[in-house]
């Protein structure tokens, strides 16, 4: 069984080794060279997209941003999971919130701005401080903006007027203003849908983020209630969608109430940890819905942490004399920031993770892996 993955980075890499002992043979098409390659192997195939596409039973897709004709060709085969809509939705925050407001899931106050009155609005309807967002093209904590005070606003609006600017009439630009909730911390719920409608959902993971990317998570510290929230959100969007395969949503916790920042219509980040700290990773239950296998367990077998590697040039040998740590590597050229690989580790207990992250903390540098020796103390003393 042959499946086609738009995008040829460590999603797909990882969507491949989960798959292989399935019988799922995975082809990934990098949208920026044009070219089909094996995602683990990076060997190119004298394959085109069209061939490619009749070649196989299912597609999928790691990251939103695909170019409208890549995404029609995918759509037109009817193999096209989770489809184009959903991807389009993920890239596009105003059409994200749109679906919020059309699951009836609550997220913060926000308002469209494509000129500058809207902005004017915004700030007067919605209040200070505010953050601003692009609708489309960012991630990881780039296009956006904090605007805390009015005298800041005039700065703002020329550097978000540029991004409007550059707009066109079949593709044009928007941008959101949210309300700015303080809230105490962020969260994820990992979701599988399959062809026939079933849902299954991982545990909410507490996530820690650093200039606007992902650093570390950690799943097995949640109570009942407020996992019950997220598992609404993620059937009443999932619904919503008529949507198949993983399905990622990232929360603010306001209080014990879960605020929608963004969902994302793959395998994400936040749900690495799965592939130590579930039998069935997330990895493996995307592949197993598109193609219409059925999916298996979500339910936490050990608290697991995971920590990002950015922009390092290799991950020391040294973490793997830790007990229960896995080192995930994915192949690429070192950039600043660039997501280079993962690690894992599991333990029996909070307390007893917080020890192994202690252990990772001593041979990882604070400055290249931040908060992994603070979560270490508060799982400790928890």
């Amino acid at each position: 069984m042959k499946v086609l993955v738009l995008g040829a980075g460590q999603l797909a890499r990882m969507m491949s080794l989960a798959s292989t002992h399935l019988g799922i043979d995975v082809l990934a098409y990098d949208v920026g060279s044009k070219q089909v390659i094996n995602p683990v192997t990076f060997e190119v195939k004298p394959t085109t997209l069209e061939q490619a596409v009749e070649q196989s039973y299912a597609i999928t897709a790691e990251f939103e941003h695909i170019p409208e004709d890549v995404l029609s060709i995918c759509q037109q085969s009817g193999k096209f999971f989770p489809g184009a809509e959903s991807i389009a939705i993920g890239g596009d925050r105003s059409k994200e919130k749109a679906l919020l407001d059309n699951a009836k899931v609550p997220c913060a106050p926000y308002a469209l701005i494509t000129e500058k009155q809207a902005f004017i609005d915004a700030i007067d309807e919605l209040g200070l401080p505010l953050v601003i967002k692009t609708c489309q093209a960012g991630y990881d904590g780039k296009g956006q903006w904090r605007l805390k005070t009015s005298d800041e606003a005039e700065q703002i609006w020329s550097e978000m007027n540029r991004f409007l600017d550059a707009g066109t009439d079949t593709a044009p630009h928007s941008i959101i203003a949210e309300k700015m909730i303080p809230f105490d911390r962020e969260v994820s719920i990992i979701g599988v849908r399959t062809k026939d409608g079933q849902c299954k959902v991982y545990p909410l993971t507490e996530n820690q983020h650093t200039n606007g990317v992902l650093t570390l998570s950690i799943a097995g510290k949640e109570k009942a209630a407020i996992q019950t929230q997220a598992e609404s959100a993620f059937e009443k969007l999932a619904a919503e969608l008529n949507y198949v395969g993983v399905l990622a949503i990232e929360f603010f916790d306001v209080g014990g109430q879960l605020l929608v920042n963004e969902i994302a219509p793959r395998v994400h980040n936040s749900g690495h940890w799965t592939q130590q700290g579930a039998h069935t990773s997330q990895f493996e239950n995307h592949m197993r819905a598109i193609t219409g296998l059925p999916i298996g367990s979500t339910e936490l077998v050990r608290p697991t942490a995971m920590v990002n590697v950015l922009g390092q040039p290799n991950i020391p040998q040294s973490v793997l004399t830790v007990p229960d740590c896995t080192s995930h590597w994915y192949g690429k050229d070192p950039k600043p920031g660039r997501k280079m690989g993962h690690i894992n580790v599991s333990a029996g207990s909070l307390h007893q993770l917080g020890e192994k992250l202690a252990e990772l903390a001593d041979i990882l540098p604070e400055e290249d892996y931040p908060g992994v020796a603070s979560t270490s103390h508060t799982l400790i003393l928890n």
